[in-house]
């Protein structure tokens, strides 16, 4: 049978019709907008909103220079360099926890009801927001930056465990085969031929927690939980957009340098 050959023209014109489907959704979501923006209240004092954003503007852009050269306890320098080691800590401690979490719930290291027992137990701690740990360590431990410590190590092992395990799941029996078939010990196998497939990947995913880390120690300052978090929200409560800057600022230059270091060392791993 002779195929029918349809010209581009044709083709168009034989699609279906879209266009009132289209005109109905754009309609619904200008709807949506406008009567979301019903909820706004309008200042009775006329351009205070806008006399405050320009001051918020302003600040940013002219941070508070003794601030940020400052090498004290209230110093930027020094608010980030403790938030660095809680991050960089809180992930240590949660590898460190993680590994042995990650072989239990390995389902071809262990039998299978064991390995399901430690997902669960993985999935219970991975639930559970930050935001919350961070709450709950400080009740414990009180404000500061060790109970930031414990919140990143608790919520690196939740990521990490499962990160691990799937690692662990993906290893090449055929090297662990050929070690035995050439007589080596248990040892051997662990080292030359567990770790080498392990490692890269294992510091790939701490590198990437690390990051994360650095990010949510930020934020959980906020709570008290040490870090630059703190003067952050006290800077912003009273209006000095100066020190907000400044704060942001330093903010901006340690995750560039740590996203710049991290790029770095994956490619390294990525190249052997």
């Amino acid at each position: 049978m002779n195929e029918i050959r349809l010209t581009p023209a044709e083709m168009l014109s034989r699609e279906p019709r879209k266009w009132l489907m289209t005109i109905a959704i754009a309609l619904v979501s200008v709807i949506l907008v406008f009567w979301s923006g019903s909820a706004l209240e309008a200042n009775a004092s006329g351009g205070s909103g806008l006399s405050v954003a320009r001051s918020i503007i302003l600040g940013i852009l002219h941070p508070t220079p003794s601030l940020l050269l400052t090498l004290g306890t209230n110093g930027v320098p020094y608010l980030l360099l403790e938030t660095m080691c809680i991050a960089f800590l809180g992930t240590l401690v949660g590898a460190v926890i993680s590994i042995p979490l990650a072989f239990l719930s390995a389902s071809n290291i262990l039998p299978k009801p064991i390995a399901v027992l430690f997902r669960v137990v993985v999935m219970a701690i991975r639930t559970i927001p930050s935001f919350v740990y961070g709450l709950m360590f400080i009740m414990v431990t009180g404000p500061g930056a060790f109970a930031g410590l414990l919140t990143m190590s608790v919520c690196s092992v939740g990521m990490l465990s499962k990160m691990f395990m799937e690692t662990i799941e993906d290893l090449d029996k055929g090297i662990l085969e050929s070690l035995s078939a050439a007589g080596c010990t248990t040892f051997d196998k662990i080292r030359y031929g567990i770790i080498p497939q392990l490692m890269p990947s294992f510091a790939s995913t701490l590198i990437y927690r690390f990051d994360m880390n650095l990010r949510d120690a930020t934020v959980l300052g906020i709570v008290g939980a040490g870090g630059i978090g703190a003067p952050l929200i006290f800077a912003m409560n009273s209006y000095r957009w100066n020190d907000v800057g400044a704060i942001l600022l330093g903010l901006v230059i340690l995750v560039l340098i740590v996203e710049w270091c991290s790029s770095k060392l994956r490619n390294a791993l990525m190249r052997g």
